[in-house]
């Protein structure tokens, strides 16, 4: 049985206004992995990742460089126990 994990990221950089929340959905439904990504006031990016290891280590890897209008100057990671909470991995607009 594939280990199951969970990851609490959050980007620092020119992370908003370059697609970073929509960028990651797509990479996250591809991967299968499930959870939610946001934009926070202080201009920083927050998401959790839950799913099999190997792909939310993906998906941790993918946010230490964002999509191309990127720049992400450091990337928080905090591994956390799978919880198992997600159906989906969805975008938040709560502020």
């Amino acid at each position: 049985m594939t280990e199951k994990v969970r990851a609490h990221v959050f980007v620092l950089g020119k992370v908003q206004g370059v697609f970073f929340r929509e960028n990651t959905k797509k990479k996250a439904d591809n991967l299968g992995v499930l959870g939610w990504v946001k934009n926070l006031s202080d201009s920083r990016v927050e998401a959790v990742f839950e799913g099999e290891k190997d792909k939310v280590e993906k998906m941790v890897e993918w946010s230490k460089r964002g999509p191309f209008w990127s720049k992400v100057k450091d990337c928080q990671v905090s591994w956390e126990e799978h919880q198992g909470e997600f159906d989906k991995f969805e975008i938040r607009y709560d502020l």
